[in-house]
C-alpha cells in the first residue's frame, strides 16, 4: 500500500533540478551554426601544456563570444592560486557523513573557483573507489563504498554547480593505483563495474555534472580515453550523460579512435614536453578524410557548449585571475569538516574529553607545522610536520596552518595547563616531554599521493600500512614513560594499529584524518569536548594488511575480488576487523528503536526512460525506513545512523551493503526520527544477461545501526 509519504515524491530542493539541459542545448545549437571548422577544432583541443594561464586551456571563439576556457585543479580547492583556502580532502568530508557540510564544501570551493575566473574545476573524485588500502590517491575521493561515494559526489557537484562552476567527475574509471597507471589494464567483469565502480558516476550524472575525465589506464585492454564501451555505451547511452568527456592530462593515445569512441575534449592538448598532439590539425585532417564524421565533431562541440550554457557562464563570468583573494569566511566549513570528520576509535576510562589538566606532554614531528614552511613542498610532496592532505595535483596551497601544538598551547594558556613539547620523532627525547604529565599526546602519520612525486620511497602508493617515521616505536616509548597516552593519527587511509593497541598505557586513539589548514583547531574542538566526536570511518581498519585481500599489483589488475572490497570482503569471509566501516565513538550514547519499513517494491527489471543517471525508475523512492534515535548520555552529540541492505540469497551479493545514512544532532535526553528513502536502484543488482538493473524477488533484510557491524534495529521486506 502506498502511504501518503509517497505523494510528495520525496521532492528534494536540489540545485540539479534548476539546471535545464534542453535550454542549454538550444543555445549550443544556435552557436554551433555560427562556428567555423577551425573554431570547432579549437573548442575541443587544449592549447598545449604550459601555454595558458590555467592547467588546461582552450582558445576563445569570438564569433559566439565564447571565452578562453580555463580548467584548473582540483578537488579540494584552486591549485596554483595565491588567495584561496585549502579545503579538507574528500576523504575527510566523507568521514563527516554530513550531507549539508559536504554540499557546503562544494559550494564554497566553487565560490573561490568562480572568483578566480576558473570555468571548470577538476573534481570531485569517485575514482579511485579505494579497493586498495595503499592506493596513492584514495584520499581525494569519498571512501571505499560506492553508495557513500555517490551521495558525496552528488552533494559536492550540486553545491559546486549552484554557483555556476562546471564540475568534473573523475577519474573515469578503474584507476585504483598509481603504479603503472599509464600502462596497465584494469580487467573487470560487467557486474562488478556496474555495482561498484560505475555506481558513484551514475550519481554524478544524475546531479547533472558538466564534465567527466577519463583516466590513464586501460580497461579490459583498451585505453579508457578511447574505449567505446566505457565512454559511449556506459556513460553516454546507459547513464544518459549529456555533458562532455575530457582526457586526464596526456591520457590520449590516438586521433580518430578517441574521437569515434566518445572523447570530446583533449587536455592539455599535448604531452608535458609539447609533443604528442593528437587533435588540433590532426583532427581536422581526420574529419576531412572521413575517418571522423563531421557530426561527431559537432557533437563534441555541442556537448562542451551546452555545459558552458547550462551553468550560465555566458553571462557576467569573472575574468581569469589566480591571484584573486577569494577566501571569504569559508574557513568555517574547513574547521567544521575537519572537526566532524575526526573519528574517535578508543576512549578508555573516559580519558577524553580533557578536563583542564595540570600538565600535558606533546610528542611527534606532526605536532608542529613544517619548519621549512607550510607550503614549502611542491604539491605538498613531503610528510614533514603536521599533515593536512596527501600530495599531487589534487592539492592546493594552505592559506594558513593551525598546527596541533599551537592550538593546544592556546587552549592550555586559558586553562592554566603546562605544556611540554618534543617536536621530533626520536624515541630518545620522549621522556623529558611526558614525565609527570597528566596525559601524553603523541602524533603519528601516514601519507600518500600521486605517482609523479616520490616521498620517503613511497612512489604515490603507500609501501605499507604502518605509521611513518617509526610511529609504532614512538608510541611505545611514550607509553613506557606515561600511563595516560592519547594517540592522534593523521592519515590518508587505514593504518595497522595492533602494536599501538598492545600498549596498556594507550587509553585513547583519535583518528584525525586529513584536516587541511584547520588541523589544530579542529583537534582541540574534539580533545576538549567543545564538540562531541561524530565522525565515522569511510573504510575498514584491519588487524592485518593481508585481510583486505587486495593490493597494488605490478602489471595488469584482474579485479579477482569482484564485488568483495573493503567491508564487503570482511563480512563475506567472516574476518574480524579492528575497526569496521562506519565505526566511530562519541562522548555520549545513542539508542535506536521503533524501526518501520514502509513500501511495496516489486521485483523485475527497470523499465523507465533514460534520464541523466540512467533509467528514470531507478531513481524513484520505493521504500521508506524510519527509526527513532535517542541521546541517552549526558553530552550533546551527533549520530550517523546507517542503513544496510541484505539481498535475497539468489542475488549472490555481499552480505550487506550501505544504502542509506543520516546524521542527527541531539541534546541529552532528546529523541528524533531518521527517515531513509530507498530508491529502486538501491534494491537492484546488475543482471548481465538482461543487461539491466533488476530487483530480485525474495526476502530483503534491512539493518540500521551505528556502524556496519553495530546493528541496532532490523526489519524485513518481502518482494514479490
Amino acid at each position: 500500500m502506498w502511504s501518503p509519504i509517497f505523494a510528495t515524491v520525496f521532492a528534494t530542493a536540489s540545485a540539479a533540478a534548476t539546471l535545464d539541459w534542453a535550454a542549454a542545448y538550444t543555445k549550443a545549437n544556435a552557436s554551433l551554426a555560427k562556428l567555423s571548422q577551425n573554431d570547432k577544432i579549437n573548442i575541443v583541443t587544449g592549447v598545449g601544456w604550459n601555454k595558458g594561464p590555467c592547467v588546461g586551456n582552450t582558445a576563445a571563439a569570438s564569433s559566439i563570444g565564447y571565452p578562453q576556457l580555463c580548467l584548473q585543479d582540483g578537488p579540494l580547492g584552486v591549485r596554483y592560486a595565491s588567495g584561496v583556502n585549502a579545503f579538507v580532502p574528500g576523504i575527510q568530508a566523507a568521514s563527516t557523513w554530513d550531507r549539508a557540510l559536504i554540499r557546503e564544501r562544494g559550494q564554497f570551493i566553487a565560490e573561490e573557483t568562480k572568483g578566480c575566473g576558473v570555468h571548470v574545476l577538476l573534481g570531485p573524485v569517485a575514482g579511485p573507489l579505494g579497493k586498495n588500502p595503499t592506493g596513492g590517491r584514495n584520499w581525494e575521493g569519498f571512501g571505499a563504498d560506492p553508495y557513500l561515494q555517490g551521495i558525496a559526489m552528488a552533494e559536492t557537484i550540486e553545491g559546486m554547480q549552484s554557483v555556476g562552476v562546471q564540475a568534473n567527475a573523475k577519474h573515469y574509471i578503474l584507476n585504483e593505483q598509481e603504479l603503472n597507471r599509464e600502462t596497465m589494464s584494469s580487467n573487470v567483469d560487467d557486474r562488478t563495474i556496474h555495482e561498484l565502480y560505475l555506481w558513484p558516476f551514475a550519481d554524478a550524472v544524475h546531479a547533472n555534472v558538466a564534465s567527466v575525465m577519463c583516466s590513464y589506464n586501460k580497461i579490459n585492454g583498451t585505453w579508457a580515453c578511447e574505449n567505446p564501451y566505457v565512454l559511449d555505451t556506459l556513460l553516454k547511452k546507459e547513464l544518459g550523460f549529456q555533458g562532455y568527456v575530457m582526457t586526464d592530462w596526456n591520457a590520449q593515445h590516438s586521433t580518430a579512435e578517441s574521437a569515434t569512441s566518445g572523447l570530446d575534449m583533449t587536455m592539455p592538448g599535448s604531452d608535458f614536453n609539447g609533443g604528442s598532439i593528437f587533435w588540433g590539425s590532426k583532427l581536422s585532417q581526420a574529419v576531412s578524410s572521413g575517418q571522423v564524421s563531421q557530426s561527431r565533431l559537432d557533437d563534441m562541440v555541442r556537448r562542451i557548449l551546452a555545459s558552458f550554457y547550462l551553468l550560465g557562464q555566458d553571462s557576467g563570468y569573472p575574468t581569469i585571475n589566480l591571484q584573486a583573494n577569494v577566501q571569504g569566511t569559508h574557513k568555517t566549513n574547513i574547521r567544521a569538516t575537519a572537526r566532524d570528520g575526526i573519528v574517535l576509535l578508543k576512549n578508555e576510562d573516559n580519558i577524553l574529553p580533557l578536563k583542564k589538566p595540570i600538565k600535558l606532554g606533546l610528542v611527534g614531528s606532526a605536532a608542529v607545522v613544517n619548519p621549512q614552511g607550510m607550503n614549502s613542498c611542491t604539491d605538498q610532496g613531503c610528510n614533514t610536520g603536521a599533515l593536512g592532505m596527501g600530495w599531487g595535483s589534487g592539492t592546493a596551497s594552505y592559506a594558513y596552518f593551525s598546527a596541533p601544538a599551537d592550538a593546544i598551547k592556546t587552549r592550555a594558556q586559558a586553562d592554566g595547563t603546562q605544556i611540554s613539547l618534543s617536536s621530533s620523532d626520536s624515541t630518545s627525547s620522549v621522556g623529558s616531554a611526558v614525565n609527570g604529565a597528566d596525559a601524553a599526546i603523541v602524533f603519528i602519520t601516514s601519507d600518500s599521493g600521486e605517482g609523479y612525486i616520490t616521498v620517503e620511497d613511497n612512489v604515490g602508493d603507500r609501501n605499507n600500512l604502518d605509521p611513518w617515521h617509526n610511529g609504532n616505536e614512538l608510541v611505545k616509548a611514550v607509553a613506557a614513560a606515561n600511563e595516560n597516552v592519547i594517540v592522534v593519527v593523521h592519515s590518508v587511509g587505514p593504518v595497522i594499529l595492533e602494536t599501538i593497541l598492545a600498549q596498556p598505557s594507550v587509553k585513547a586513539i583519535v583518528w584525525a584524518g586529513l584536516p587541511s589548514q584547520e588541523n589544530g583547531n579542529a583537534l582541540v574542538d574534539i580533545l576538549y569536548g567543545d564538540t562531541s566526536p561524530s565522525g565515522k570511518l569511510p573504510y575498514t581498519i584491519a588487524k592485518s594488511a593481508n585481510d583486505y585481500g587486495t593490493g597494488v599489483v605490478r602489471g595488469n589488475d584482474d579485479f579477482k575480488e569482484g564485488l568483495f572490497v573493503d567491508y564487503r570482503r570482511f563480512d563475506q569471509q567472516g574476518i574480524e576487523p579492528r575497526y569496521e566501516f562506519g565505526y566511530g565513538l562519541s562522548y555520549t550514547n545513542f539508542t535506536y528503536s521503533s524501526i518501520f519499513v514502509d513500501g511495496r517494491p516489486t521485483s523485475g527489471p527497470a523499465t523507465g526512460d533514460i534520464i541523466s543517471g540512467g533509467r528514470a525508475d531507478l531513481w524513484e523512492t520505493v521504500l521508506r525506513v524510519t527509526v527513532t534515535i535517542t541521546n541517552t548520555g549526558t553530552a550533546k552529540g551527533a549520530e550517523v545512523a546507517q542503513l544496510y541492505v541484505s539481498y535475497p540469497e539468489s542475488a549472490a551479493t555481499p552480505p550487506k551493503q550501505l544504502r542509506g545514512f543520516d546524521k542527527l544532532v541531539l541534546e541529552p535526553g532528546a529523541s528524533d526520527n531518521v527517515a531513509f528513502d530507498i530508491k529502486r536502484r538501491d534494491l537492484s543488482i546488475w543482471d548481465t544477461a538482461k543487461q539491466n538493473w533488476v530487483v530480485p524477488a525474495g526476502t530483503f533484510n534491512i539493518s540500521v545501526g551505528a556502524s556496519s557491524r553495530d546493528i541496532r534495529q532490523t526489519g524485513t521486506l518481502e518482494v514479490p
